[in-house]
Order: C-alpha cells, then structure tokens, then sequence
C-alpha cells in the first residue's frame, strides 16, 4: 500500500539567511527572479504551502517547488541563475584591458574622441564586441558633460552658509532662492502642431516668429516650495528693486527673509544694497562665482521651461506672461520642496576628488 507523498523538507533559517533573504525580497536593483526566488524561500520558512506560494504568486507549484528545493541544497547561491552554455568569449581579459587602457589615455589621430568603428578599426576587436565592452565598463567617449569651478576665495564660507540654510533653517524666518530667468523668448510657431499619436511624437515646425521677451522674477520658498514670481520687460536693478518689494508686501511682517542669489551686478546695485540697509529683516546668502547649482530656484526654471515654455506657441508677449502665471498658479496648488540631501562636507569633499582627477594625483 502506498505511503502517500513525501513530506517536505523543513527550511531553516538562521538570523543571519533571514536577513540576507529579506534585503534580496526588498531590493529594486536585483533581477525581478532572484527577489521572487527569495519571497518564495521567506513564505516557504513561514509555514506556507507551495500551492499557496504558487497561487499568492502567480506561479506554478512546480516552479515553487524547484526553488525550494534549490535553496535547500545549495543556500542563498541556488536561488541566482546558473551560467548558461554558449559561444565563449573570444576575447581574453587583457585584449579587453588594453582596449580601455586605449579609450582612457589616448585620443584617436584624427579625431576629438573614440567612436565604437574607430576603436574597433584601432583594436581589431569586433565593432558589435566593442560596444558591448563599452556598455559594460560605462565608457561613453561620444559623450560630455560641462564643470566650472568657483575662483572665490570664500567659496568654503559660502557653500557652508548656504547648505547650512537648506539643512538647517533658522526659526521664525522664511528662506527664499531668488533669481529672474531673462530674454525668455515669445516664439510663435509658423505653423500649427502635429498633435502626438500611437507610434509618433508631437511635431512642431524648426521655425518661427518672434514676439519679444519677457525677464521672470522667481523667489522660491525652500521650506514650502512655493514660488513668488512676477514678470517684467527689462532687468536691470530698478525691475529687481520692483520684485524685492513684491517680496515684502507678500512675506509677514513678522518673518525674517533670507535671500539666496547670485553675484549679478544688478543684484548688488547701489540702490539694492540702500534699499535692503533699511530693512533689518532681510538677510542676503550670495552664492559663490560659478555656483549657481547653490541655488535653488535654478531647479524650477527648469521645470518651468520644459512644462510650459520651450514647446510653446506664444502670439505675443503677453499671451506668454499668461502662460506663465497660468504655470505658477497651478504649480503652487500642489507645490513640495526640493529635497536638498548633501551637506557642505560632502560637496566639498567632491571638488576635492574632482581637483584630484584635474591635477592627474587621484588614485
């Protein structure tokens, strides 16, 4: 007579196998499988069955059962794919070695940069084997990004003062990023928009009439993320001046108003610094040269660009202004702060890195 199925092996997990099991159910970067293969572990050690496993998750009993069993011979190991057989690599690890030694410290003759034909024509590896290399090392040789870095010479003092502000702001005070976004352009498209479809993208023509311009003033309130903006023709200290006092009509008398700004000219006007000597409550952070990524509201005229301003069509000048304020409207509705992480410790600590690699001393 027939003894019935086997009964299943019990899974066990120490303190240890629990945690790493865990890490792996909740991490994002890992491959979807692995996190699933260790949930199925984590239920199967809390007393759950493989038919209800396999139904919670919508898998088969028998996939269930396989890695369970995985696990139970070969621990947390058995739960990542084995390597599969296929086409070895025909390249050996010092063919690839000498390929990036090459992308890294040298340039081709003839030209600014390596492309994948040109490193391949140099290297006699494969065009299709070279862009695999490159993906795989994240070399992007077509690629550039910009840096400058600040000549002030109270750079430290600033960056601490500023950073020092976001992360620690003071009692009974409003911290306000203040800037203007000029010259912004009313561009009318000559011809109408080619709505977005299944399968192709918005079209709009390459060329255009223009309106004029109008200067944004922004002050973004970093506690709350709200904007206190106004638009104005010109920018120069008297419209600055003008957006300083909408500043005051519009903040409690009974806040203290911490200005962060640059070093523009007109920002330091002689008629600025009178007007701000005689209003005790206004306290101005000048960002450092070259540092305007301290600023705030540098952030949102970036949002304010790409949602409402480059794939417009404007008439006129204040067809634009309307659909700026119509943008500033809304976005303070819903409006959350830009949640600023790094400490002035850290920020220096990477330019000390990023001189390092400048001076050819890194390690």
């Amino acid at each position: 007579m027939g003894q019935g199925r086997p009964k299943l092996r019990e899974i066990v997990l120490s303190d240890q196998s629990r945690q790493a099991l865990e890490a792996l159910s909740r991490s994002r970067a890992l491959p979807h499988g692995v996190v699933r293969r260790a949930d199925i572990v984590l239920r199967s050690a809390a007393g759950e069955s493989n038919t209800a496993i396999a139904g919670g998750l919508g898998l088969s009993v028998q996939m269930v059962a396989h890695w369970r069993n995985r696990f139970l011979d070969f621990g947390i190991a058995g739960l990542y794919d084995q390597p599969r057989s296929g086409r070895p690599r025909t390249d050996d690890e010092e063919r690839v070695a000498r390929l990036l030694d090459k992308m890294l410290r040298s340039k081709p003759k003839n030209a600014t940069h390596w492309s994948v034909r040109s490193a391949a024509k140099a290297t006699g590896i494969p065009k299709s084997q070279v862009h695999r290399y490159f993906t795989l090392f994240g070399l992007q040789p077509h690629r550039v990004k910009s840096f400058k870095l600040s000549t002030d010479p109270l750079f430290v003092d600033k960056v601490r003062d500023i950073v020092g502000l976001y992360l620690n702001p003071p009692d009974n005070a409003l911290v306000l990023c203040v800037d203007e976004k000029s010259q912004i352009q009313a561009l009318e498209r000559s011809q109408p928009l080619l709505p977005m479809g299944l399968g192709y993208v918005e079209g709009v023509t390459h060329d255009y009439y223009r309106h004029g311009t109008t200067t944004l003033f922004a002050a973004l309130n970093a506690a709350s993320g709200t904007v206190i903006t106004q638009c104005r023709p010109r920018h120069r200290h008297q419209e600055f001046l003008a957006f300083l006092r909408h500043i005051d009509r519009n903040v409690s008398d009974e806040l203290d108003v911490h200005l962060v700004i640059d070093n523009y000219t007109t920002h330091k006007h002689a008629r600025v610094r009178a007007w701000l000597a005689t209003r005790p409550r206004f306290h101005v952070h000048y960002t450092p040269t070259y540092s305007s990524w301290l600023n705030q509201v540098e952030r949102w005229f970036g949002l304010i660009t790409q949602q409402a301003i480059r794939r417009g069509s404007f008439s006129s000048v204040p067809a634009l202004v309307k659909a700026i304020q119509h943008f500033v409207e809304h976005y303070n509705q819903d409006a959350r702060p830009f949640l600023w992480t790094a400490t002035s410790e850290s920020i220096l600590a990477k330019l000390e890195r990023l001189m390092k690699v400048i001076n050819g001393t890194a390690h």
